[in-house]
């Protein structure tokens, strides 16, 4: 048996009311104590022994990150049209499609190289669990390919074939549909918890996904939808409907898709960071939340619209942009990215859950906000294991 103590915590969150300050339930002056990859008690500063003690030295500890939307695995850049989305060009969907080519042409050492580095950053970030999608192969042999490595960095893994239409199918994209929820699906879902699928204009309407989704739940997969992100549409309710763990995006969100949330297990995860790429705007979060909406945020890193691995940026957006309170937005990328992935075991630092924490180099998480665009993740912890 092995125990970490992380000691002279000025602030610790724990995600557990019951254990201290609501609503994040804040410790002061603590120590963390994990054995075997689990939190085994939250005590006083001081009075925790164990076989390896890291000094907090008076700084802030949170649960690290749940990433409830990523898409890791793919080759290529896109900087060229971000700059021209910068310079007023609008968001179109079918940039997947530039990826899809690069992320074919790539091989797969060169594919795992750029996904680890991609963890790696996330890691670096505070990013303790993460959900990792395919979805830039469109084709069943790269999708398996996408799957595999995608495996490799995470249990998390999003099937992602109906991510967009692929040229070569572009005048018959019901086949396409019937390639994804057959022969492609097979390939996959071996190596996957998910499915997912991208209702929009430009990519599966309402019945296309459905199919998809039922298809994936046939094959024992959990439900995602990417949904209402370039206008209203039917994304959310779909989603709400077949009891979709998550629906990801919820940038346009009707007073119908609120009520459909409200009551539901359907977590509505906002992408902030992807709002702030592609000049959207932001979700009213601070809508969904009065309405009762169960909530989450997420990077939703990729190449075309959200090119980044930093939680905090996304917690920043959140407040200033989103109406949501510091600690609201906390939530929702640890606790809120838990829920959206159906897992109780973290997201929190109560005994009991995975020892999976970031040590901020900042005396409180407010500094995450006062504090934008600094990296102020000093230290990674993941299963009781000092990572960075």
């Amino acid at each position: 048996m092995s125990a970490l103590v992380v000691d002279n915590i000025g602030q610790l969150v724990t995600n557990d009311p019951t254990s201290g300050e609501e609503p994040l339930g804040v410790v002061r002056d603590a120590a963390l104590v994990a054995e075997d990859g689990l939190v085994d008690a939250v005590e006083r500063a001081g009075r925790a022994a164990g076989d390896e003690v890291v000094d907090a030295a008076g700084r802030s500890v949170i649960p690290g990150f749940v990433d409830s939307h990523t898409h890791l695995v793919f080759a290529g850049d896109r900087a060229e049209e971000f700059a021209e989305r910068m310079a007023g060009r609008p968001y179109e969907a079918g940039g997947i499609r530039v990826t899809t080519e690069a992320t074919r042409a790539a091989s797969a050492a060169t594919l795992r190289e750029l996904a680890e580095a991609r963890r790696a950053e996330a890691l670096q970030a505070g990013i303790t669990t993460i959900e990792i999608k395919s979805g830039y192969g469109l084709d069943v042999t790269t999708e398996r390919r996408l799957c595999e490595i995608a495996a490799e960095l995470t249990d998390e893994v999003t099937f992602l074939g109906a991510h967009a239409v692929p040229p070569e199918y572009e005048d018959h994209a019901d086949d396409y549909v019937d390639l994804v929820r057959g022969e492609m699906l097979d390939a996959c879902a071996p190596l996957c918890r998910w499915v997912d699928v991208f209702c929009e204009r430009g990519a599966f309407d309402a019945e296309q996904s459905r199919a998809v989704l039922e298809a994936g739940r046939a094959a024992g997969l959990g439900l995602r939808v990417h949904g209402n992100q370039l206008g209203a549409g039917p994304g959310v309710r779909l989603a709400v409907e077949l009891e979709a763990a998550s629906v990801d995006h919820c940038t346009y969100l009707a007073d119908e898709d609120i009520e459909a949330l409200y009551g539901s297990e359907t977590v509505a995860t906002f992408l902030p960071a992807t709002d702030f790429s592609t000049r959207q705007p932001y979700p009213d979060a601070r809508r969904a939340i009065d309405a009762g909406a169960a909530v989450a945020l997420a990077t939703n890193c990729n190449p075309g619209s959200s090119y980044t691995t930093s939680m905090a940026f996304c917690i920043a957006l959140a407040v200033r942009e989103m109406g949501m309170t510091i600690e609201e937005a906390l939530l929702a990328a640890t606790v809120g990215g838990a829920s959206a992935l159906r897992r109780d075991d973290v997201g929190q630092l109560a005994p009991g859950s995975r020892a999976d924490a970031a040590i901020l180099a900042a005396p409180t998480y407010a500094h995450l906000v006062y504090r934008p665009g600094v990296p102020l993740v000093a230290a990674t912890i993941v299963g009781g294991e000092l990572k960075t």
